[in-house]
C-alpha cells in the first residue's frame, strides 16, 4: 500500500465548512458528522435545524459513531447569509440548477476550484451548502452561492442521502486538498488575490439596491429579476476586498447626488 495512500490531513481542511440548512433528522446530522470527520473536515454548521438541540441527540451521536467531537464543535445560525458570510466562496450542493443560479459542475471541478480559492489567502474559508432532506435548495439559497456543485448520478433515481452526498463531496475535497499539497513544480511560490467574503459581497448588494431604487432604475416594490441578475454577477466576479470598497464609493455618490437640492 503507498504511504502516501492515508496522509495526513491538510492544512485547508480546517477551513472548509459543510452547512446543513433546515435538517430534520438527528441520524442524519450524525452521519454527515460520520461523512466528514473521515475525510478530515470537522466545520459542521446548522442553519434553522428542526430541533435546537439535534447534535446533542442520542441519535446523532449513535450515527456519529465516534465524530463527537463535530457534533460537539456544531454551530448554529439563524440564516444562511450568516452560516457562509466568513467563506470567500461558497458552493451549493444540489441536484437541480435554479434561475439565475450558477451553472452546476461536478464535484471534483468544485473541489479542486475550492483549494485554489483556498491556496490564495490563508484567510479565506470555503462552504459547501446542503439543503433539507425532503426539499433540497430553495432557489434563493442556490443564488445565494458563487458555485453549484451536482453530483452525477444514474437519471433514473438520482437521489442521495443528505449523508451520502456530504460524503462524496468531502471525499472530493480532501483528494482536492492532497493533490494541491503534493510537492510542485521548483519555482516561485504565488498566492492569489484576496477576495472579499460574502458578507461584505451582502452589503454592497444591499448598498446596490439602494443605489439603484434611489436613481430610479430600480423599483423597490417590483424588482423583478435584477436583484438576482446583480447578486449572481458579483459572486462570479469574486471580488477583492478594495473593489468592494471602490463600488460602494460610487454607490454613495450615486446616491448622494439623487437627493433633491
Amino acid at each position: 500500500m503507498p504511504p502516501t495512500l492515508h496522509s495526513g490531513d491538510p492544512e485547508p481542511l480546517a477551513r472548509v465548512a459543510f452547512v446543513l440548512i433546515g435538517t430534520s433528522h438527528p441520524g442524519n446530522v450524525g452521519a454527515a458528522a460520520r461523512a466528514m470527520r473521515t475525510m478530515g473536515v470537522t466545520d459542521l454548521r446548522l442553519v434553522a435545524p428542526r430541533f435546537d438541540d439535534v447534535a446533542e441527540r442520542p441519535e446523532a451521536r449513535a450515527f456519529a459513531s465516534g465524530a463527537t467531537g463535530v457534533l460537539d464543535g456544531v454551530r448554529r445560525f439563524a440564516t444562511l447569509a450568516e452560516a457562509i458570510g466568513d467563506a470567500a466562496l461558497a458552493v451549493a450542493v444540489s441536484a437541480e440548477p435554479r434561475e439565475f443560479g450558477p451553472e452546476p459542475a461536478p464535484p471534483e471541478a468544485c473541489a479542486a476550484d475550492a483549494m485554489a480559492v483556498l491556496a490564495a489567502d490563508p484567510a479565506h474559508r470555503v462552504a459547501f451548502v446542503f439543503g433539507a432532506e425532503r426539499t433540497g435548495l430553495s432557489v434563493d439559497e442556490v443564488q445565494a452561492c458563487g458555485r453549484l456543485v451536482s453530483i452525477p448520478a444514474s437519471p433514473s433515481y438520482s437521489s442521495l442521502n443528505l449523508a451520502q452526498a456530504v460524503q462524496v463531496l468531502a471525499y472530493c475535497v480532501r483528494r482536492a486538498a492532497l493533490t494541491a499539497a503534493e510537492p510542485a513544480t521548483p519555482g516561485p511560490v504565488r498566492s492569489g488575490p484576496r477576495l472579499a467574503d460574502h458578507r461584505a459581497v451582502g452589503r454592497l448588494l444591499e448598498h446596490g439596491e439602494q443605489a439603484l431604487g434611489a436613481i430610479g432604475f430600480l423599483d423597490p416594490s417590483h424588482p423583478k429579476k435584477l436583484v438576482p441578475r446583480l447578486r449572481r454577477l458579483m459572486l462570479r466576479a469574486r471580488l477583492r476586498p478594495e473593489e468592494v470598497d471602490l463600488l460602494r464609493g460610487v454607490l454613495k455618490l450615486m446616491v448622494e447626488r439623487s437627493r433633491p437640492r
